[in-house]
């Protein structure tokens, strides 16, 4: 019986409770819906669909379902059971396989069968399995690690069919207990038998050179490995000679060359390496890592002050691109000479300001004007006007939700992993920040499993009152390894980025995992909210004036206060107690803005924790007693309003930046764009000018509802279960469907171009080409007639189908969705 067929049998044959349950675990299955269990079999059996279910799979899990695959053949009804399989996992019990392979059932990876025949009475009453047919795909050439038998190796690889039965012929002249063979296959046989037990391996190895251990070692998960001059190596059998271990494994084929540079370890040799065992070191508990200790209030401290100094950084970040916004390059993102000056403004390395930029670009802080090309805040920013504890939920929000990574801003392209859509940078480019490369899709998912990890492991670590364990990058790699194998590389390129920025927002401190990190793990925000307003210092609203004229600031500042001494001061130093440092260009640079000494002076008096140093009042007042009074400029255009609120807003407005905007009079605004250009770019920020006639020089400003700023980012964990109303939905489609009881008769024909024909004709396409066995194809023309053909398919690859036709004795190449049905014959190409 087919695959799919068998495995729809099951399904329609389960209680609504495991069907649930299968929804919860593989939401992709009813996304969308199906209608009926032949179609659900069908997208369960999918490449793609398992691929996601693998994803999800533990250590322990994925094992057992490699060696199951690796004892089973689907085109012979041999199949196995958890007795079979506890044999080939060395450490194992039947009952753990058996529970195992229960939950793998359980996902629709695998299914009930028949015992293979000849199976003893005892055997017969066991429960045997087989996998999904597409596991094969997905799984790759190399399950468990281990390489492909020396059959399948002189099928697919001419040279060393070509000689491997001189080889099997030398080894025999020279003493080898091997039986000589006249055919490819024979010798293929031959070297099978030769090294099938651990015993007999360890005989042929005795003789080996030095190192040679040592070598195979390398070989332990992973079968193929990179050799020069593969091929030249393996052509003559050495005796006697002074030979290095390559040489003397590729001469008695215990490595067989791929190409030039490649070899392989076969099946055979690769099991009797690890003691006769498919699983050589099989474990149902996860590795618990060696973890230090820190204090807690160590912990909270850090936690705090990365937060203090991160939400003063942002402010910094917005203030700078207000003053000037950050130009993107032709390519996209934002160039190094840009990122330069950001870093130089906020006194920081270029990586660390291009992962502020990041930060404030995912939260919606900072924007893309696609008018300039330049990223730019938004008007009316709601973050700065909140709490600063709601300020940094908003940034975890983003962080939590954001597709990009922002820790490779600055990383080499790397050409062999593309980024969305297919994009290779140039070979020898870093990536650049807000640019396309930094765009991960699986970020979120990444970030959310690390959380819980860190979560998982401080529950489990036993650490002395008072304090808590540091956790690093190779403790939870170890762990997402276990919990998530087929996972492990994408983990394995973010997880030391997704730390850093961690504990850069205060979820880790002093690697350990914070309070706040452990609340929104449990995703409770409200929590975090709470403890944060606990603990974090409000903001300051004074500095301390000095007399070498510098202002210290001994805590986070006030936003608004923080940005107003950066108009009349320079910034220095790193940390919450910046020094602003005031000088005759500083003060200059607040006249120019339009304030005057007594502004500057009544400011300082209010926000300074002792009196303005004589030597600060005097530069104040001697620099504006020089400052120009008098003010020359072009002007193209007026605009006039009577309310003042409204033309305040509009000299704030970064976006009318490009105006030229000054203020002449309470009412009276000056451009110097000319006053068709400048009513078009009010119209843009959402304001309703008139102009009052066509040569007019004023622009008439009404009041309109202003443009919104960019809303609060609310986290939403990526979903792992579609919502119960689809659930509910779906069953009820698959009662109503398939109220005919299982096994009541043959099952009905699919209908041309569903999904479970086409899966089921992928299958007998895929089952004909490993048997060499013709096909009835049902192909359609382009211009829509249909003919019946028979032929041998060759290969499946990309939507098409390499099939030779031996009546023509022809290769062709067919689309897949050109191929009604494709329906098995019992006779074999020869």
């Amino acid at each position: 019986m087919s695959l799919i067929r068998a495995l729809s049998k099951e399904l329609q044959a389960r209680s609504d409770e495991s069907l649930r349950a299968l929804f919860s675990a593989r939401p992709d299955l009813i996304s969308p819906g199906v209608p009926d269990f032949a179609a659900l079999a069908a997208r369960a059996s999918g490449r793609v669909s398992v691929q996601r279910a693998l994803e999800r799979l533990n250590r322990p899990q994925m094992q057992v379902l490699e060696t199951l695959h690796l004892c089973t053949n689907a085109d012979t009804g041999h199949s196995a059971s958890a007795a079979m399989l506890k044999k080939l996992i060395n450490g194992s019990s039947v009952a753990a396989v058996d529970r195992l392979l229960h939950s793998l059932q359980e996902l629709a990876l695998v299914h009930r069968a028949d015992p293979p025949h000849g199976a003893t009475p005892a055997a017969a009453k066991q429960r045997h399995y087989l996998p999904v047919g597409s596991l094969k795909d997905v799984i790759g050439i190399y399950p468990a690690g281990l390489g492909r038998s020396y059959t399948e190796l002189v099928r697919l690889q001419p040279a060393f069919a070509q000689r491997v039965v001189q080889l099997v012929g030398e080894l025999h002249r020279a003493g080898a207990s091997i039986s000589p063979a006249t055919t490819p296959m024979e010798a293929a046989l031959s070297l099978q038998h030769w090294t099938a037990t651990p015993e007999s391996l360890q005989q042929i190895l005795a003789t080996a050179p030095d190192r040679t251990a040592a070598l195979l070692a390398r070989f332990g998960n992973w079968a193929m490995g990179a050799v020069p001059q593969a091929q030249r190596r393996a052509s003559v059998l050495h005796e006697g000679a002074d030979v290095g271990p390559v040489d003397w494994l590729l001469a008695r084929g215990l490595l067989v060359p791929l190409d030039a540079a490649h070899v392989e370890l076969p099946h055979s040799v690769g099991v009797s390496l690890r003691g006769g065992f498919v699983i050589e070191n099989f474990s149902l508990t996860p590795p618990v890592p060696r973890l230090g200790n820190t204090s807690a209030g160590l912990r909270r401290n850090a936690a705090l002050g990365a937060i203090a100094e991160t939400l003063r950084l942002v402010g910094e970040v917005l203030y700078t691109v207000r003053e000037q916004p950050l130009a993107t390059l032709r390519s996209g993102g934002v160039g190094v000479r840009e990122m330069k000056r950001l870093a130089d403004s906020l006194r920081m390395e270029v990586h660390e300001a291009g992962v502020l930029a990041e930060l404030c670009g995912m939260a919606g802080l900072l924007r893309l004007d696609v008018d300039s090309s330049a990223w730019v805040q938004p008007p009316q920013l709601e973050w700065l006007s909140l709490p600063r504890q709601e300020q940094w939920l908003w940034l975890v929000n983003a962080w939590l939700a954001s597709e990009r990574a922002p820790s490779l801003v600055g990383q080499p392209v790397n050409a062999a992993a593309p980024g969305p859509a297919g994009h290779r940078g140039p070979a020898g480019t870093t990536i650049n920040a807000l640019s396309a490369e930094a765009q991960r899709p699986d970020a979120p998912v990444v970030r959310k499993r690390v959380l819980e990890i860190l979560h998982e492991l401080t529950l489990e670590a036993v650490a002395p009152d008072g304090q808590a364990p540091v956790l690093d990058a190779a403790a939870v790699l170890e762990r997402a390894e276990w919990t998530q194998p087929r996972m492990a590389r994408r983990f394995s390129s973010l997880i030391r980025g997704i730390l850093a920025e961690a504990e850069m927002l205060g979820l880790i401190g002093s690697g350990a995992l914070s309070q706040l990190g452990a609340a929104i793990a449990a995703e409770q925000p409200d929590d975090a909210l709470g403890i944060l307003g606990e603990h974090l210092p409000a903001a300051l609203q004074h500095v301390l004036l000095q007399a070498d004229l510098t202002a210290v600031a001994p805590g986070y500042l006030d936003p608004e206060l923080s940005e107003r001494l950066l108009t009349m001061a320079t910034a220095e130093g790193q940390g919450p107690a910046t020094i602003y440092r005031f000088s005759v260009t500083s003060v200059r640079r607040a006249l120019d803005a339009g304030q005057d000494a007594a502004a500057m002076l009544d400011f300082l008096r209010q926000h300074s924790a002792t009196a303005i140093p004589q030597p600060l009042q005097y530069l104040i007042e001697d620099t504006a007693a020089r400052h120009s009074r008098l003010r020359v400029g072009a002007a193209a255009s007026f605009i006039q309003s009577e309310d003042e609120a409204a033309l305040l807003e509009l000299l704030n407005a970064p976006a009318a930046a490009g105006l030229g905007l000054v203020r002449i009079a309470p009412t009276v605004v000056v451009s110097h764009a000319a006053p068709r250009e400048t009513a078009q770019a009010l119209r843009g920020l959402g304001l309703a000018p008139v102009l009052e006639e066509a040569a007019a020089t004023i622009v008439r400003l009404r009041r309109s509802t202003p443009a919104p700023g960019s809303g609060r980012p609310v986290y939403t964990a990526p979903r792992t279960a579609p919502p119960e109303a689809d659930i509910e939905a779906q069953l009820a489609v698959l009662r109503a469907n398939g109220s005919r009881a299982p096994g009541s008769g043959a099952h009905p024909p699919a209908a041309p171009g569903s999904e479970e024909a086409t899966q089921l004709g992928l299958e007998t396409l895929l089952k004909a080409i490993r048997l060499r066995q013709r096909v009835i194809m049902n192909v359609v023309d382009s211009m829509g007639n249909a003919t019946r053909e028979t032929v041998v398919p060759v290969a499946v690859n990309g939507g098409r189908v390499r099939v030779f036709d031996p009546d023509k004795e022809i290769e062709r190449v067919l689309s897949i969705h050109r191929i009604i049905d494709v329906e098995a014959t019992e006779e074999l190409f020869q």
